[in-house]
């Protein structure tokens, strides 16, 4: 689980970029408070939802579904609340993250309602 965490951590770092549509995200410790579960891959085929990340919140205004997200600090700011298992099997999605805007999509397009 650390490594998950810190693969995670690592990833909430890197720089996002400008003109993206996204949701704004944030991560719970509580698995009670989380709208669904995440468990984050470093395997793409494993993955339902391939995830871009932006650093600008104001790409956030409007949110298409599309695996581009905004890390928030304020659960009420957030359009969903995740939190973070240790097993593939205790997700709700599964989540590969990508450095390239272009490839956030959906594989699992049956999963996207987690995320409306």
């Amino acid at each position: 689980m650390n490594y998950l965490r810190l693969l995670f951590a690592t990833i909430l770092c890197l720089a996002g970029a400008a003109g993206v549509s996204a949701q704004k995200i944030y991560i719970t410790d509580y698995r009670s408070q989380a709208d669904l579960k995440v468990y984050v891959t470093d395997k793409e085929y494993q993955a339902d939802v391939i995830v871009y990340k932006t650093n600008r919140e104001y790409d956030s205004k409007l949110s298409k579904n599309e695996g581009v997200w905004y890390f928030t600090q304020s659960p009420v700011r957030a359009d969903k609340k995740i939190y973070i298992v240790d097993y593939p099997y205790q997700a709700d999605v599964k989540v590969y993250f990508t450095d390239k805007e272009y490839r956030a999509k959906w594989r699992d397009q049956s999963k996207r309602y987690f995320l409306y």
